[in-house]
């Protein structure tokens, strides 16, 4: 039996010349107690196609049947059979769990006396029961996504629709979301249908559908969708020249459909499946060896002649000169709030040019590291000393210095593209042709020209971060702050992302980035991994791996790393308490 029916399903918001069409007479069936995963690039209709079968949207369709009940005539029939997640799930951040576990059940009218149990089976299954009194607002990301999917399952649902359930937390807590997604599946024969911007995670579903500009461009089982691809993907490894420096030349040879940093090497996609043949100067580097094709190859290289791709060119070779000198100082840092330490004598230096990633949990401390080294939030003691600038004495002198993307969209979403540049220019204080001038280069580097009226709240995400990095940089400042600036972008958006930092620091800016993409970190020349507001581990990504290498795990990933160290510090640090 299927739990969802589609058959020639549209829907398009706006008027006229403003018509957007979302989805575009898209059919499909999704089996009882399976789980599927929606994929595609942003703006591509996955949460449209949610809001729709979860009965938010009407739909126009020949047919809409999900779990029996056509929409959207039993829309209201339906309400208590499903769970919706949305992206921004809304918690009640002055309520402590428990409460907004009560309002939730309030909502679902669950009688008094079913209450106390369903919510030990939720505190239980999302290890949140130390934290029942703790406010929602005081939780950590991860703990938060963990509550909202308690909510949602505060009355137990037959169809579970998650838009982006494991966005913006880290690899411990999305192993932890996703354990009580199988729970579901496998306990209370649950369907589940989720949107993800993780490949990997589509990876471990049943079925898998590719949405593109509204349409389905290909939907099976995540094997089914890889097989077109084998013979395709190559791996050089055991790279020694900085593998970013080698990604940007391979890019651009005639055949590439994607390369990626993995590991010390590069993984390499062509378009046909024959060997990529490097040039002279190149050969040095060895001899790509064939590996077998996954669910991200058949994603990029199937938007790879759909996608109008403008090649990020690294800058001409620069003067290297003082690179080792230190940009960055923070020496013995700590910060309190109350009697509570987020940050505990933290130390480190970043040279000028240098890529340097700042790891760990929610929770862990990063984001309070990088306000403070932003100048936005006081230290409580040690120094921090950026462009040669106190930040405890001139705070405002080092912000001239200072770019800064946030984790949360921070633009004003009411204000066009346009308007945003213009604002920015005028608050960094640039004279009338030097804003012009900076403006043209945004829309044009960021490839902004066709959005410049629409209002920054209505763009995609992809366009949202291109604009805030836009914005971040129209002053050129020499040093550049990323806080989870990916979160929740997808594959080629990041890669554009990542190719515009990788040309940025080759052109000497230093870039300091947090995220919780594992591998993105192998992007970075210097790492520092937090747990409890402290730092258990540093150095490059291959040093920060070599610590969990052994002889039964000879090529440990970043994420096995991550998970390892930070589990075995946490665990170490509650024995100690």
């Amino acid at each position: 039996m299927d739990a969802v029916v589609v058959r020639n399903l549209s829907k398009s918001f706006g008027n006229g010349a403003l018509r957007r069409d979302a989805l575009k007479n898209i059919s499909l069936q999704i089996p009882a107690r399976s789980m599927t995963a929606l994929i595609g690039p942003d703006g591509a209709g996955k949460t449209t196609l949610l809001r729709l079968l979860a009965g938010i949207l009407t739909p126009v369709a020949d047919e809409v049947r999900v779990l029996g009940h056509p929409l959207p005539k039993e829309a209201l029939a339906l309400q208590s059979k499903i769970g919706y997640m949305p992206q921004r799930f809304g918690l009640y951040e002055d309520l402590t769990v428990e409460e907004n576990l009560t309002l939730f059940a309030d909502l679902h009218n669950i009688p008094s006396r079913m209450r106390e149990g369903r919510f030990a089976e939720l505190l239980t299954m999302t290890a949140l029961g130390s934290f029942r009194k703790r406010q929602a607002g005081q939780l950590s990301g991860g703990m938060k996504q963990k509550l909202g999917l308690a909510c949602t399952l505060i009355h137990p649902p037959q169809l579970l629709l998650l838009d982006e359930a494991s966005v913006g937390v880290d690899p411990i807590s999305r192993r932890e979301l996703w354990s009580i997604i199988y729970q579901q599946v496998a306990n209370q024969n649950v369907t589940v249908l989720l949107s993800t911007a993780y490949m990997d995670e589509a990876e471990r579903c049943d079925h898998v559908i590719m949405l593109h500009e509204g349409e389905i461009l290909a939907q099976g089982n995540p094997g089914q969708l890889a097989t077109p691809l084998q013979g395709h993907a190559f791996v050089l490894e055991n790279v020694l020249t900085t593998p970013r420096n080698l990604q940007a030349q391979i890019a651009q040879l005639p055949g590439v459909v994607d390369t990626v940093i993995q590991g010390d090497g590069l993984r390499i996609v062509m378009q046909q499946p024959v060997p990529l043949e490097l040039p002279k100067n190149l050969t040095a580097y060895g001899i790509p060896k064939p590996v077998p094709a996954r669910l991200e190859d058949a994603f990029v290289s199937l938007l790879f002649s759909r996608t109008v791709r403008h090649p990020i060119l690294l800058p001409p070779q620069r003067d290297t000169t003082g690179d080792h000198a230190a940009v960055v100082v923070v020496k013995d840092l700590f910060r309190y709030f109350g009697t509570f330490a987020a940050v505990k004598d933290v130390s480190f230096s970043v040279r000028k040019g240098e890529i340097f990633g700042l790891l760990g949990a929610n929770g862990a401390g990063k984001s309070t590291t990088f306000r403070m080294l932003c100048g936005l939030l006081p230290s409580s003691s040690g120094t921090l000393r950026v462009a040669g600038v106190d930040l405890r004495t001139a705070s405002d002198a080092a912000r001239a210095h200072i770019g800064y993307v946030s984790q949360k969209f921070s633009l004003y979403g009411a204000l066009s593209v346009l308007q945003n540049l213009s604002f920015f220019a005028a608050a960094y204080g640039l004279d009338n042709q030097r804003k012009k001038d900076r403006m043209a280069w945004a829309l044009e580097e960021m490839e902004l020209k066709s959005y410049t009226a629409m209002n920054a709240g209505e763009l995609p995400l992809g366009y949202k971060q291109r604009l805030a990095l836009a914005c971040a940089l129209m002053h050129e400042p020499s040093i550049l702050f990323l806080d989870e600036p990916t979160s929740g972008v997808d594959p080629l958006a990041r890669r554009e992302f990542w190719a515009r930092v990788n040309a940025l620091a080759e052109g000497g800016t230093t870039c300091l980035v947090t995220t919780h993409f594992m591998e993105e970190a192998e992007y970075c020349d210097h790492l520092v991994l937090m747990s409890l507001g402290e730092i258990l581990a540093q150095g490059t990504p291959e040093e920060i791996k070599d610590k969990v290498r052994s002889k039964d795990h000879p090529r440990p990933s970043m994420e096995d790393a991550f998970i390892s160290l930070i589990e075995e510090h946490e665990q170490t640090s509650r024995r100690a308490s």
